[in-house]
């Protein structure tokens, strides 16, 4: 573990709760999956469900605007997101995040 900029430390857990929320919402009953890896110079945030079980329900209504909103906030940092549909017909949420606040020189 590193530490991260307070900016980047909130988009990590924007990014944590936005795909146990949209997993939850849309794949309920579905396993979910929530890693930390720390790489050289970011962090990846990444949240993987897999598909809704057989008769879980139908999936809610959704505003639409939480992967809008972290995707401008991890830009914001220097960061970005990557959402979308697993090939065993789940989804994934990654954020990658900057250790150094976006426009800072890297620590030597």
């Amino acid at each position: 573990p590193r530490p991260l900029s307070p900016a980047a430390d909130h988009a990590a857990y924007r990014v944590a709760q936005e795909g146990l929320t949209n997993a939850h919402k849309h794949a309920p009953g579905a396993p979910i999956e929530l890693a930390l890896h720390y790489d050289a110079d970011s962090l990846v945030v990444e949240v993987v469900n897999g598909p809704p079980p057989a008769g879980a329900g139908r999936a809610a209504v959704s505003g639409g605007q939480g992967l809008t909103g972290l995707g401008e906030r991890t830009r914001l940092i220097g960061g970005m997101v990557h959402a979308g549909p697993t090939a065993e017909g789940g989804f994934r949420l990654a954020g990658v995040l900057p250790y150094a606040p976006a426009g800072a020189d890297a620590p030597a």
